[in-house]
């Protein structure tokens, strides 16, 4: 099971260990004096990303992690024991915030990437730190400190460089398959895919980058419809949106409409998204009333800087143009037909909507 989002994780660091309070009471040696020692360190509250991991679902079954406690000091200087740290392996891309504030405690990516989230309490000094030349028998030792505790959420954005967005059924799971080592869910209903997908392309020996499938968004999923917005956190991280529109008869949606529909979700839900670089994939171009549609979509479109290219995702036509054109914009080059910006509201009524 995909899980991209747990909340309500409660972590509770290790308490230090209490100071000793001890005398040295050794034959022969008349006024040994204090020799209690100190408490050991509590257990940090570690978080490391494990690469291998892809979900969060271990944390639907285990939200309480609790580190060690510090060992006593003891008698004889001795010090207590530091506490055993707990380590909560997570996948690349998780995101740790604090449930009370919404405040972002860390971000990890790197593989290995370790944080420290709660902190153990400092161990207590023993009376034997308290020796001094007006005070030569400290009867006094400190206890631990508390532990941090707190409780956070976590949040998996998956870290792909080029991110597949459009309405459902608008072959963005074929397309996935058509290009990269995925194998997604393909069938003709909507919400085929119901959590991302991620792929792995290679271009020749030595270029690769990695596709992120979005389930498909519909008009007002910022509202909650459809299977609403709560994936698009999983596109935050790319370079590059990969939009695949239906451009056929069959779609029942004018392909202009659903360019705008999609823009228009992912505003409402980040307005920093429509500022990524998009390139346009008119899509069942091997289906009737597709030519037309695509004139028309690359006419408008192409006003506004944005690239259009024709594919058949089923046949496998058009597909090393798309790739050969995702590799240039990763490489910084050709992101957009022109400088113009991606307009805040596309003026739909002005657009004709004839086929």
């Amino acid at each position: 099971m995909f899980v991209d989002l747990v909340a309500g994780i409660y972590l509770k660091a290790g308490n230090g260990g209490d100071g000793a309070v001890s005398f040295r009471r050794e034959k022969f040696v008349p006024r040994g004096g204090p020799d209690g020692g100190d408490g050991g360190d509590g257990g940090d509250i570690i978080f490391e990303v494990d690469e291998g991991m892809f979900t969060l679902m271990d944390f639907r079954y285990q939200k309480h992690f609790r580190a060690g406690r510090g060992g006593n000091g003891a008698g004889r200087q001795k010090s207590g024991a530091k506490g055993e740290d707990v380590v909560i392996r997570v996948p690349p891309g998780t995101v740790i915030k604090d449930s009370a504030t919404g405040r972002i405690l860390a971000d990890l990516v790197s593989p290995y990437e370790r944080v420290v989230i709660a902190r153990g309490g400092r161990g207590g000094r023993g009376n034997a730190r308290f020796k001094s030349s007006v005070n030569r028998t400290p009867r006094t030792a400190e206890s631990g400190e508390p532990g941090e505790e707190i409780t956070v959420d976590l949040e998996l954005k998956s870290l792909a460089d080029v991110g597949i967005i459009g309405l459902p059924n608008a072959g963005k799971s074929t397309l996935l398959s058509r290009l990269s080592n995925a194998r997604p869910a393909v069938a003709p209903y909507p919400f085929t895919t119901l959590h991302p997908n991620l792929g792995s392309v290679r271009i020749g020996d030595d270029r690769t980058f990695v596709l992120a499938d979005v389930p498909g968004l519909i008009e007002g999923a910022h509202l909650g419809k459809g299977l609403g917005t709560r994936f698009l956190r999983h596109i935050q991280r790319t370079r590059i949106l990969l939009h695949v529109i239906d451009v056929s008869a069959a779609a029942g949606v004018d392909p202009l409409f659903a360019f705008e529909t999609v823009n228009e979700e992912m505003r409402q839900f980040d307005p920093d998204l429509v500022s990524k670089p998009q390139l346009v994939i008119a899509n069942k171009m091997d289906l009737e009333g597709a030519p037309e549609n695509f004139s028309r979509i690359k006419e408008h479109l192409g006003k506004i800087g944005i690239k259009v290219l024709p594919v058949s995702a089923k046949t496998g036509s058009g597909l090393d143009a798309v790739l050969r054109d995702l590799q240039d914009m990763l490489d910084g080059e050709g992101k957009r037909e022109s400088n113009a910006p991606l307009p805040s509201h596309l003026q739909l009524k002005e657009i004709d909507m004839e086929r």
